[in-house]
């Protein structure tokens, strides 16, 4: 499956990067930029990345993200001041491939703590995955990376909505956090065994809460749920080949309205930082329900919980509805 294409005007990048300016400040846990507390100093580059960092480092880290709430954080462009503050850092914890200008800026970093999640658990191709960060130009460049390295797809980095593989990311962070700064290695282990237990809850809530459903396949507008599917034995069928902005092609609504039939398909899902019009557009047409399924890229007002667990506790019941779980 391809997941939609995204693209933002120039005109939002600027406003995004503008408003980048002021990032690191804004989102501080204690409004400290980086570099400038008494306490392990971590940037995060989104906001799964920032939610272990808080949850691991507890009181002993001052965490920063690079990501604004609501921001889209394929789309993220970083200012010159917050690649400059970057450096200032203790550590910087991200996720590389899914944000390729952070890559960029941790790149030329000399940041001495450099945690890549995506090294901390096993990413898979769930089939062509493909993202358009920052246009064509740059989408046919990576194509043409990949390719070069002997890949005929992009691993899916969607995989901080596996609640298991998320929980073997939090581990190689905190043992990061033990390592870099060992005066609070205790209490960095502590914290990572009690989110271990949250994230284990979670895990044992999804299996039982989706282990008798009438229906295993769900649609949703973005293919970022592959790594969920797969753990919970479910079949996620994104809208692909879509602007967000573009409604269904003819084809496309049969299509699907056909596969609907078939598996008993209820519900189109859609995201809270991305335009609904697409799936709204589908289920009219199709004889379907709309709902949400966050992928928790980012916590806004919008979100229906306040954090990691609470999100991902309304996407099971939304899950559970659509399916019809018994």
């Amino acid at each position: 499956m391809n997941v939609r294409r995204r693209r933002i005007s120039g005109i939002a990048v600027t406003a995004a990067t503008a408003l980048g300016l002021g990032t690191l400040s804004a989102c501080s846990s204690d409004s400290s930029a980086a570099g400038n507390t008494d306490k392990f100093d971590v940037v995060a580059s989104f906001y799964p990345m920032e939610y272990l960092a808080e949850q691991i480092g507890g009181d002993h880290v001052n965490v920063t993200t690079l990501t604004e709430p609501g921001q889209e954080p394929h789309d993220l462009e970083l200012s010159a001041k917050q690649t400059a503050q970057m450096g200032e850092a203790d550590a910087v914890l991200y996720l590389k491939s899914l944000q390729p200008a952070v890559d960029e800026a941790i790149a030329q970093s000399d940041v001495k703590t450099k945690i890549d999640a995506a090294t901390l658990t096993k990413l898979e191709d769930h089939g062509n995955v493909e993202h358009d960060h920052g246009g064509e130009e740059h989408a046919d460049e990576h194509a043409e990376e990949e390719h070069s390295e002997g890949g005929e797809h992009a691993l899916d980095p969607h995989v901080w909505l596996d609640p298991v593989k998320y929980a073997e990311i939090a581990q190689g962070v905190a043992e990061s956090f033990e390592k870099a700064d060992p005066d609070h290695a205790d209490d960095y282990r502590k914290n990572a065994e009690a989110l271990a237990k949250k994230l284990g809850g979670l895990d044992t809530a999804y299996k039982e809460g989706l282990a008798k459903t009438d229906s295993k396949v769900f649609f949703t507008n973005h293919a970022a749920f592959g790594y969920l599917a797969e753990r919970y034995g479910l079949t996620q069928e994104a809208i692909n080949g879509l602007d967000p902005e573009s409604e269904p092609s003819p084809a496309r609504i049969k299509e699907l309205q056909e596969e609907a039939k078939a598996d008993g398909v209820t519900t189109v899902f859609y995201e809270t930082l991305v335009s609904d019009k697409t799936a709204k557009t589908l289920a009219k047409d199709a004889g379907l329900k709309t709902d949400v399924l966050d992928p928790l890229e980012g916590i806004t007002d919008k979100s229906k919980g306040e954090d990691y667990v609470g999100v991902m506790e309304a996407n099971l019941k939304a899950l559970e509805t659509a399916l019809g779980a018994k």
